[in-house]
This record gives C-alpha cells, sequence and structure tokens, in this order.
C-alpha cells in the first residue's frame, strides 16, 4: 500500500482525502505547526507529500527515501525548498489556476467594502440601530479613481477588468515582467517606475509573486508617495510588504484604509504579532488568509490536487501549469503544460 502524507490538515479537504483514500493510499494527516522531526518521521516511509503551509525542508526531503512527489494544494511555493527535490528527481508541482478569478473578487470585495466604510458603518447600525450621514461615514467611489497594480499576472489582470471595465476606474500596473501591449489589452497602463505610480494612486493592491526583488517591495519609501488617505490592499503574499512601516503608516492616519489577507507571519494574532497593533481599528480589514476559500474554488482545487496526486503515484509525467522558474528549472518526471 502507497503512503501519502498531508500537512496543514486544518485546512479542511474532505474531498482530497476521500479520493486518495478511494484509491486505496493510506493517508496520514499533520496539523499545522507539526515540527519538522515530527515531519521527518512521518515522511521516512511516505511515497507522496501534500502541503499547504507547513514547510517541506532539505533534511524533510532527505528523510523521505521513497517520496516520489510533492504536491502543494495551492499556488505559492516558497516553503518547499525545490533545488533539495530537484537534486533527488522529486517533481514538485502547485495547484496554480483553480482561484485566480476568486482572490481576484476577494481584493475587490475588501478594496470596495473599504472605500466604501462598510465594516465600521455595519458595526454602528448593529450597536446603534440606525445612523444618519456624517463626515465619519463618508466613503468614496471606485468610478473616476485610479488604481495601482503591482503585478499584473492573471489574477492582477481579472482585478484590473472588475476595477476598469465594471467601475469604470483608471487602471495602472507595475510589473517588470509584462509588457506594455499585454497590459493594454487588459486595461492597464503600464508604468515602469513603482514610485511615479503609487503617487498617482487612490487605491493600490499588490497581485506580485515573492521573491528576493519583491520582498519589502512596499516600504517606507513605497507609502510614502501615496497620496494621503489611499486604500492598500494584499491578498498575495505578506512580505510584500514591510510589515512595521505598515503600522506606523496606519497608526500615523496616512492611509485610508488597510485589507490583508495575507502575511509574513501566519496565523496572524491579536498579541506578538507584527501586526497586532492594527486588530481593532475601523480603518483595517484582517482577513484570514480565505480569499481563496469558495466552493467553487475548492472543487477546482480538489479535482486538480487529485490529478496530480494520481500522476505521480501511478508513474506518470507530471503536469505543471505553473510559470514560476523555480517549477519550470525541473527536468526529471514534469511535463509542462
Amino acid at each position: 500500500m502507497m503512503k501519502a502524507v498531508r500537512t496543514d490538515r486544518e485546512l479542511e479537504c474532505p474531498e482530497i482525502d476521500a479520493g486518495l483514500r478511494a484509491r486505496g493510499v493510506d493517508l496520514v494527516t499533520l496539523p499545522d505547526g507539526i515540527p519538522e522531526e515530527a515531519l521527518m518521521r512521518e515522511v521516512a516511509d511516505a511515497d507522496l507529500l501534500l502541503m499547504c503551509y507547513t514547510p517541506v525542508t532539505a533534511r524533510v526531503i532527505a528523510a523521505a527515501p521513497r517520496l516520489k512527489g510533492i504536491v502543494k494544494y495551492g499556488v505559492g511555493i516558497d516553503a518547499i525548498d525545490i533545488p533539495a527535490a530537484i537534486a533527488r528527481g522529486i517533481p514538485v508541482v502547485n495547484v496554480p489556476e483553480y482561484a485566480e478569478e476568486t482572490v481576484a473578487e476577494g481584493a475587490f470585495a475588501l478594496m470596495i467594502a473599504l472605500a466604501k466604510r462598510l465594516p465600521e458603518i455595519g458595526q454602528a447600525v448593529q450597536s446603534e440601530g440606525w445612523i444618519w450621514p456624517a463626515a465619519r461615514w463618508l466613503g468614496r467611489d471606485i468610478a473616476g479613481a485610479t488604481l495601482g497594480l503591482v503585478g499584473t499576472g492573471k489574477i492582477g489582470r481579472s482585478m484590473a477588468r472588475m476595477a476598469g471595465q465594471g467601475f469604470r476606474a483608471r487602471v495602472l500596473g507595475y510589473d517588470p515582467h509584462v509588457d506594455a501591449a499585454t497590459m493594454a489589452a487588459a486595461g492597464i497602463e503600464k508604468v515602469d517606475d513603482l514610485h511615479a505610480m503609487l503617487r498617482q494612486c487612490d487605491l493600490v493592491s499588490l497581485h506580485s509573486v515573492l521573491n528576493d526583488t519583491t520582498r519589502h517591495i512596499i516600504g517606507r519609501a513605497e507609502l510614502a508617495c501615496l497620496k494621503p488617505g489611499a486604500i492598500l490592499v494584499n491578498v498575495s503574499r505578506g512580505a510584500l510588504i514591510d510589515e512595521a512601516a505598515l503600522v506606523e503608516a496606519v497608526l500615523a492616519g496616512k492611509l485610508g484604509g488597510v485589507g490583508l489577507d495575507v502575511y509574513s507571519q501566519e496565523p496572524l494574532a491579536r498579541q506578538g504579532h507584527p501586526l497586532s497593533p492594527l486588530f481593532g481599528r475601523d480603518d483595517v480589514i484582517l482577513f484570514p488568509h480565505l480569499t481563496f476559500f469558495t466552493a467553487e474554488a475548492m472543487r477546482r482545487l480538489s479535482d486538480d490536487t487529485l490529478a496530480r496526486c494520481f500522476e505521480i503515484l501511478d508513474g506518470r509525467l507530471v503536469e505543471i501549469r505553473s510559470y514560476d522558474p523555480r517549477l519550470r528549472a525541473q527536468t526529471r518526471n514534469v511535463a509542462f503544460v
């Protein structure tokens, strides 16, 4: 019998678990935050490793002599030591397409909720029964505003369509890896200088991958470029933002609103986290990394994850649908789609 280990069982995936067990796989699920040594013990006789957030280090990979593949049931692969897997000829695959529109919808929901001040107005009505128009409740329009996108891949382009075609916003984009013609086809004006773009923005949404060049791409200097009252949304990777600088800017009243679904340290916590000072604020929405979590997206995630798992278990080439160069560097047991 083949054995599979799935980490981060707090993220319930009943279809994935049932699909593997229906194939006769001995499935072991492990909690988030499991110590490296404990994970090493569990993968010692595993054929397949599924992970979402738990780090898969070189030591974990070395401890799994039978391992045939690593499946990220999600998009981000930062927690996997991919060079260590490549050295062993172990394919690493993610599921990059299941929630592109879903996450863009989540980003737009955060943005419009902040612009219309929905959380604080809703809470005021719940506590007071009714409120009257007053300056403290004044919202703003998306129509006619300028939205800046940091990263214009598929999720960013979906965001551009919603804001531009749906709400008649002007959409600017900063992305050194996407040309002006591609952006223009998506209704985005390409800007080559990040600071120049930020100075024009009423709204900013981050849709970039995390790497050495994008880590803290929004720091003190970039936050200082924003218009007073600008709204900032991040549904991509927490470390794209210098969180200490963000806290300073929010507490100083320099931003009109912040909507976050991702954090440099997860889970978020009311105490002892870099962003703990933002709890309880009317101008901040803290979402628990769930913009991807819809019924439709989870069905797609389950179907695609099982397809990749079965390719690995059957000894077939594993389909790599991501264009991330770290995954495209693989040369054994994979097929690029």
